[in-house]
């Protein structure tokens, strides 16, 4: 089973998530996707705010995913962007899921729920996260991180053929990651 928790403005039809789940399912994975209710806007830098959208998101994904048998699937594999890593994260730990974790640009507060599992892709001109942060997080966790170079927070830098050409290195971790 994969579970693909997008971001607020990031949904699951972007480049990041629509290549990972076409990856997944190609590696036989059934695919869930969870949505979100509307969620405040003006979170970036206001941690208030990031909390309520993290707590509202979560308690819609509790709700989502309720019929779900974790137990029932040999692998379970979560793939989150922004603060749906955050969601992931707290969601596999609250209720003991032993799910691999892919994370796409975390945000800070994420890392008060994501533990040693996974990977963490970053690029380091994204204003949402300091990458000093997250490289030191990511290496208090053992957490292998893949930063890509000048990449905002939806791992684009603004030139296409860059662009296509870092998708498809991220794509190739990604691969290597869901084929463990």
């Amino acid at each position: 089973l994969a579970v693909i928790f997008p971001g607020i403005g990031y949904h699951t039809d972007k480049p990041l998530l629509y290549y990972s789940k076409k990856l997944a399912s190609a590696f036989g994975y059934t695919i869930r996707e969870v949505r979100y209710p509307k969620l405040p806007s003006g979170i970036k830098g206001n941690k208030d705010k990031m909390m309520e959208a993290f707590e509202t998101a979560s308690e819609y994904v509790t709700k989502q995913l309720s019929d779900v048998d974790f137990s029932l699937w040999a692998d379970v594999l979560f793939i989150s962007k922004s603060i749906g890593t955050a969601v992931a994260a707290a969601y596999a730990l609250r209720h003991s899921i032993p799910a691999r974790q892919i994370y796409y640009t975390p945000v800070e507060e994420s890392f008060l729920a994501i533990g040693s599992e996974g990977i963490a892709f970053h690029g380091t001109a994204d204003p949402w996260a300091r990458t000093e942060v997250i490289e030191e997080e990511c290496r208090k966790r053992g957490l292998p991180l893949y930063e890509t170079a000048g990449a905002n927070h939806s791992l684009e830098t603004g030139n296409v053929q860059e662009d296509l050409k870092n998708l498809a290195e991220i794509m190739r971790r990604t691969e290597e990651y869901i084929r463990i």
